[in-house]
């Protein structure tokens, strides 16, 4: 949670990290903070076949991604992404993984339905707190590129 206060910081983006009680899901994050289930941005990982390395996409809570879509987006095949990989790449667990804060670089897509909101909420390092910001800021602090990979 450290490192991603410190990246939101660096990129001059202000905003409160929140803690919210059980948030398993992206609907449990979007009624923690009172906000549609599409304002909660997921980090979803993929493993590259190719590359090896762990993928980002930042979707919408109320979309899913399609691995077709993903993996031409990707340029190569995507398989799941083990917690060691995400672990490893994110230095973040399962559930907690944020779209800033990394401790090695990323490839990263975001899905465009997140751009459409004036504020997102997206993890903040934990399974258990959030941060708000507005979406237009997103690709440039995340190196995100939109792309359609949803279904």
């Amino acid at each position: 949670m450290k490192r991603v206060a410190r990246a939101l910081t660096e990129a001059g983006i202000e905003t409160e990290i929140q803690e919210l009680g059980a948030a398993r899901t992206a609907q449990e994050a979007a009624d923690g903070v009172g906000c549609h289930i599409d304002q909660i941005a997921k980090s979803i990982i993929f493993a590259g076949e190719t590359s090896g390395e762990a993928l980002l996409f930042l979707t919408a809570g109320g979309n899913l991604v399609d691995a077709d879509k993903a993996s031409a987006v990707a340029g190569e095949p995507l398989t799941k992404a083990d917690a060691a990989l995400i672990r490893a790449q994110t230095g973040f667990a399962i559930g907690g993984v944020a779209p800033v804060g990394h401790i090695n670089p990323i490839r990263a897509w975001i899905d465009p339905r997140l751009l459409e909101f004036d504020r997102i909420w997206a993890a903040a390092g934990t399974p258990h707190h959030v941060f708000g910001m507005d979406p237009a800021d997103l690709p440039e602090i995340s190196g995100a590129q939109a792309a359609d990979f949803t279904q």
